[in-house]
């Protein structure tokens, strides 16, 4: 079975920075692609960034440069570096996998999800 534990949220002012992780156990092969998604207060969940078990990279417009994700295959973990944090980051962010980047990013299907953690930046 498959669980994905994310940690690192907090509160932090804008232009602030947070790291978010996220530890994976239970895939049967090392080849799934991890990543994170969040859902601001009033809107939909929404991708932000991902990686292949090769480290094809990928981030949503809105936090790209601001946002990198980081995967460590060795310790099965994903990390999410969030710099220049703006109010409207604000939300929770799941970890999420998925058997393929193709699945995880432009299917937008995760098979996986974290149970979520919280981050707030204020103005």
């Amino acid at each position: 079975q498959v669980h994905l534990v994310e940690s690192g949220g907090g509160s932090v002012q804008a232009g602030g920075s947070l790291r978010l992780s996220c530890a994976a156990s239970g895939f049967s092969s090392p080849n799934y692609a991890i990543g994170w998604y969040r859902q601001r207060p009033g809107k939909e969940r929404e991708k932000v960034s991902g990686v292949s078990h090769d480290n094809s990279r990928y981030a949503a417009e809105s936090v790209n440069g601001r946002f990198w994700i980081f995967r460590d295959n060795a310790k099965n973990t994903v990390a999410l570096q969030m710099n220049d944090l703006k109010p409207e980051d604000t939300g929770v962010y799941y970890c999420a996998a998925a058997g393929d980047l193709f699945t995880l990013w432009v299917l937008e299907r995760p098979e996986h999800w974290g149970q979520g953690t919280q981050v707030i930046v204020s103005s």
